[in-house]
Formats: C-alpha cells, sequence, structure tokens
C-alpha cells in the first residue's frame, strides 16, 4: 500500500496545529490532544445534564406553590 502525498501533507498540519494548542481538524494525533478532546465532551456532556436538571427544578419548583 503506498502512502500519499496529501495524506502526510494533512497529518504534519494536523500535528503542527496540535503543536500550537490548536485542536486542528480531523482525529487527534498525539494523546494529550485525544485527552482534550475527552475531556471536552465529557465537559459539554454535564454542562446539558446540568440545564435539565435547572429545568427540572424550576418545573417542579412551580408545581409545588
Amino acid at each position: 500500500m503506498k502512502l500519499g502525498e496529501s495524506a502526510v501533507r494533512r497529518w504534519l498540519s494536523q500535528f503542527d496545529a496540535e503543536q500550537q494548542g490548536q485542536s486542528g481538524i480531523g482525529k487527534p494525533l498525539t494523546a494529550e490532544h485525544h485527552r482534550i478532546r475527552q475531556l471536552e465532551l465529557g465537559n459539554r456532556q454535564l454542562r446539558g445534564d446540568v440545564e435539565i436538571l435547572k429545568k427540572a427544578s424550576a418545573f417542579f419548583a412551580r408545581e409545588l406553590r
């Protein structure tokens, strides 16, 4: 299987972006950036959960009045 120039160029571009602290595009190449993406995903999920709990809390507070 032959490795194309465009693939290598994309990987280098991705790696350079990650080294500069940017997320880049595509799958993370370094373990550190992979972990950062996992944490960001978990953070988004938790923020969504908090919003749902806020709405549920407001709903039940109205029902108790």
